[in-house]
């Protein structure tokens, strides 16, 4: 059995309608990076950066999964847990397209972080009224969304995971974030087979065995019924 790590990034939200992070103009959604996603930030000037990230919520509810989410889950569905999604987007479209091995290496917009108690609740509403934690009852509530400064969750098991993989795939993500964006050497120095599905080639330090380039919504599709049609017993 092959076993697989996908990585995704903004790219496969963006043809869904998810703004992505990095524009051409150094703005994210009209603000500058420092002003809305880093600790300080949040220190410095809470209302606006819980206001921006209400505002993200809103906005990722209303959209929906696009055909690459889709056919991530569908081969889900036809491997099981020889497949690991990692995404460093913090919507729910994996969720929604019907992914449940997955690990959100970024945090989540629908999950709220306690500052108090370190809880971590599924949260749906706004932030900006500073409602109670559900957990200890502090209004200490922020997004639950991994900032620049520190560090990303479960980087032991999305390594292991990473190491152990027969075939890593990075899909829209534009592999200038670390630590994402070494997981493609570290895959290849295990001996793993590595593709990239993205927009265009990204300047990896370690090139990838196999590049495609095109939107995700018909690259992942295409790629899915391969892995699927070689994993089924000949007639």
């Amino acid at each position: 059995m092959t076993r697989i790590v996908v990585l995704t990034g903004a790219g496969i939200s963006a043809e869904s309608g998810v703004p992505t992070f990095r524009g051409p103009d150094g703005l994210w959604e009209g603000h500058a990076i420092d002003d809305v996603a880093t600790p300080e930030a949040y220190e410095r000037d809470p209302d606006t950066v819980l206001a921006f990230y209400d505002a993200r919520r809103r906005a990722a509810a209303s959209v929906v999964p696009n055909a690459a989410h889709r056919a991530l889950a569908r081969l889900e569905g036809a491997i099981g847990e020889d497949l690991l999604v990692v995404t460093q987007n913090v919507d729910d479209l994996h969720e929604r397209a019907g992914s449940g091995n997955l690990v959100h290496m970024h945090g989540e917009l629908r999950r709220a972080l306690c500052l108090n108690c370190g809880s971590r609740p599924t949260w749906d509403g706004d932030l900006i009224d500073r409602p109670a934690c559900p957990a200890c009852g502090e209004r200490m509530l922020r997004p639950d969304v991994v900032w620049f400064g520190e560090m990303p969750y479960e980087l032991d098991r999305i390594e292991q995971a990473v190491v152990a993989c027969d075939l890593f795939v990075s899909i829209g993500t534009s592999g200038a974030v670390y630590p994402a964006a070494g997981y493609v050497a570290l895959a290849a120095a295990f001996g793993a087979r590595t593709l990239e599905l993205n927009l265009e080639p990204t300047d990896a330090a370690v090139p990838f065995d196999d590049a495609r380039t095109g939107p995700a919504g018909e690259l992942v599709p295409a790629w899915v019924d391969e892995i699927i049609a070689a994993r089924s017993p000949r007639s």
